[in-house]
């Protein structure tokens, strides 16, 4: 991922998108911002595949200007999960989202409650990695983790691999935090 997204935080002001910088500086999104737009979009379609199909058919009426309609899409994402200037970045050094709880009128009726709205992350990990990584998460080690799912230590060291490359995460400190972050377990 790009890191015009790393450490930014967007917030919504009178009916408008905004987003601040790790810098400091402050602007308004814009149709224009294809670089911002372009990873925003990416990030929700690799991580988050339901909302983003929610908000696809949601704007399809304006799908022909594709840029207005990225910018839609970015829009509404943001208003729904990052709304709120509370200076704590929505996307980490790592690019995980910290979704905000945003005061909403529509809230437990909204057809796109946890579908565009604290949407759910899809994690791209397998069946046979989820109880591994629980268990790692938790703290046990490789041996333990072995002994308790009756497979081999090489086994569950492969997946604890696999999962790493696949969520682009390097130690087991890095995970903890992840997992934390997006609810792995929850």
């Amino acid at each position: 991922m790009n890191r015009s997204l790393t450490n930014s935080e967007f917030f919504a002001y009178e009916g408008e998108v905004w987003y601040r910088r790790p810098d400091t500086s402050i602007d308004k999104l814009r149709e224009s911002d294809s670089e911002i737009l372009d990873e925003l979009i990416d990030h929700i379609s690799t991580f988050y595949p339901k909302a983003y199909e929610a908000l696809c058919a949601e704007y399809k009426g304006c799908a022909l200007n594709r840029s207005y309609y990225r910018y839609r899409l970015a829009c509404r994402f943001i208003r729904c999960n990052f709304a709120q200037l509370d200076n704590i970045p929505d996307f980490s050094d790592s690019c995980h989202c910290s979704f905000e709880f945003v005061p909403c009128p529509l809230r437990g009726e909204c057809r796109y409650e946890r579908v565009i709205c604290r949407p759910e992350f899809d994690h791209k990990l397998s069946a046979a990695e989820m109880p591994v990584l629980r268990l790692w998460f938790n703290g046990l080690s490789i041996d333990d983790i072995a002994d308790q799912l009756c497979l081999s230590p090489h086994t569950i060291h492969n997946h604890i691999r696999h999962a790493y490359q696949r969520l682009n995460i390097h130690s087991r400190a890095e995970f903890v935090r992840y997992a934390s972050q997006t609810n792995l377990f929850s």
